[in-house]
C-alpha cells in the first residue's frame, strides 16, 4: 500500500497554504505529523536517518528513497500537515559541493563541514564543480525520489546554507571575523561569488523536481506554490549591526528578492540584535526564531514575537522548541493578539492524536 495521502489531501494543501501566504486563511497553518501507523509494507533493507549522509556509499538512492518512503508509510498526516521528504547533508552543504570536507558526527547526530586547507583569504576562490561526489549523491537521491513517487511527495531543496556561514567554513576559528576588516573586498568577492554558486544549485535542483514538486519547500518543511526558503546566517551573531548592514543585508536582499515567499532563520540571542534590520527587508515573509540551547523556550521571548507580528511578518514554530507543545501557538497569539500568521509543526505519535486533534479544532484546522 502507497503514502496513504490523496490528490484530494494535496488540493487542500495547496488551497490553504495559497490563502496563508495572502493573509487570507483566518486562522494558523497546523501541521501534525504521528508515527507509530501501521505501514501496510514490508520494512525497509535500511534505517531511516536524519543525515543522509550517513547512509554507505555502497546504499543506492533507489534504497535510500525506500527507506524514506516505510518512514512515510508510517506517518499520519493532519490538518495541513504533508508527505515530505528532505535529502539532508547537514546546515550548509553547498560549503561541500564547493570543496569542503563533509564529516559525519557520531551516532548520525550532525553533519560538519572543514576546509581541505588552510588558505588566505586572498588566495581562496570557488568554483561549480559538477562532478563533486556529494552534489552528484544529492542529485541522484533527488532524482530517485521524483521517479519513485511522481509528485506525491514534496521533495525539499537540500539546506544549501547561508552564504557567509559558508565562507565561515573556509575560514574557521574567527578568522573571518578579522578578515571583515583586513581584507573587505575579498569577503565581498567571495561573498558573491558563493552567491552565484548557491542559485547555480537551486536551479540545478529545481530541474530535477520543478515538473513533479507541487511547489517549493525547505529543510523547515514549510508549503509554498512560489519559489520559496528559508535563509540564514549564523555566523552574524559574531558581528555588529553595521558589519551586517555592509557585508550580509545587501546579498540577503538580492537572494530574497529573487525569490517568492521567503522565510529568515534566526537562531541565538546573539543574532537579535539584527531582527530590525531583517525585519525592515519587504521581501522577507517571515521569522523562524530559536532561542538555542539552554535559552528559555519560544513562549518566554514575547518583545521577539510581538515585533515580528508588529512588522507584518509571518512566524514559524515546530514543536521541539516548546515545552508545551500541545499549547504553544496559544501562549504566542496571547502575546501579540493573533495567531493567523503562525504556520507550526506538531511531530509526535498516534498515542497524542486526541490531544492533537483538540488542538486542530481549538485553531478551525479540524
Amino acid at each position: 500500500m502507497p503514502i496513504d495521502f490523496s490528490n484530494r489531501q494535496w488540493n487542500h494543501i495547496l488551497e490553504n497554504a495559497s490563502k496563508w501566504w495572502a493573509g487570507q486563511l483566518g486562522r494558523p497553518l497546523i501541521q501534525v505529523r504521528l508515527k507509530g501507523k501501521e505501514p501496510w509494507r514490508r520494512p525497509s533493507k535500511h534505517p531511516f536517518y536524519d543525515f543522509t549522509s550517513f547512509y554507505d556509499p555502497s546504499v543506492s538512492a533507489q534504497e535510500i528513497v525506500d527507506a524514506w518512503d516505510y518512514d512515510l508509510c508510517c506517518t499520519e498526516f493532519l490538518g495541513d500537515a504533508f508527505p515530505i521528504a528532505v535529502p539532508n547533508f547537514g546546515a550548509g552543504s553547498l560549503a561541500a559541493y564547493i570543496g569542503a570536507r563533509l564529516e559525519n558526527g557520531k551516532e548520525a547526530e550532525t553533519v560538519w563541514f572543514q576546509p581541505q586547507k588552510d588558505t588566505e583569504i586572498t588566495e581562496l576562490d570557488f568554483a561549480y564543480i559538477p562532478g563533486n561526489k556529494w552534489f552528484v549523491r544529492t542529485k541522484e537521491i533527488v532524482q530517485a525520489a521524483v521517479d519513485r513517487w511522481q509528485g506525491q511527495v514534496q521533495i525539499a531543496l537540500t539546506d544549501l546554507g547561508g552564504n557567509m556561514d559558508i565562507l565561515s567554513t573556509f575560514r574557521p576559528s574567527g578568522k573571518l571575523v578579522f578578515d571583515l576588516f583586513d581584507h573587505a573586498e575579498d569577503v565581498k568577492r567571495l561573498n558573491w561569488k558563493i552567491h552565484e554558486l548557491w542559485w547555480k544549485c537551486f536551479d540545478e535542483f529545481n530541474s530535477i523536481t520543478k515538473d513533479i514538486n507541487r511547489g517549493y519547500s525547505s529543510w523547515a518543511r514549510i508549503f509554498s506554490e512560489e519559489p520559496h526558503y528559508i535563509l540564514q546566517c549564523d555566523f552574524s551573531f559574531m558581528i555588529g549591526a553595521d558589519v551586517f548592514e555592509e557585508f550580509v543585508k545587501p546579498e540577503l536582499v538580492a537572494t530574497a528578492e529573487k525569490l517568492t515567499n521567503v522565510f529568515y532563520h534566526l537562531d541565538g540571542p546573539g543574532e537579535l540584535t539584527h531582527l530590525d534590520s531583517i525585519l525592515d527587508i519587504d521581501a522577507i515573509q517571515g521569522i523562524q526564531w530559536v532561542p538555542g540551547a539552554g535559552k528559555p523556550d519560544v513562549t518566554a521571548w514575547p518583545d521577539v514575537y510581538r515585533k515580528i507580528t508588529n512588522a507584518g511578518k509571518k512566524i514559524h514554530i515546530a514543536s521541539n522548541m516548546a515545552d508545551d507543545p500541545l499549547r504553544v501557538i496559544d501562549k504566542i497569539a496571547d502575546q501579540t493578539g493573533m495567531a493567523n500568521n503562525i504556520v507550526y509543526h506538531f511531530d509526535g505519535d498516534l498515542s497524542q492524536r486526541e490531544a492533537v486533534e483538540d488542538l486542530l479544532t481549538r485553531h478551525s484546522c479540524i
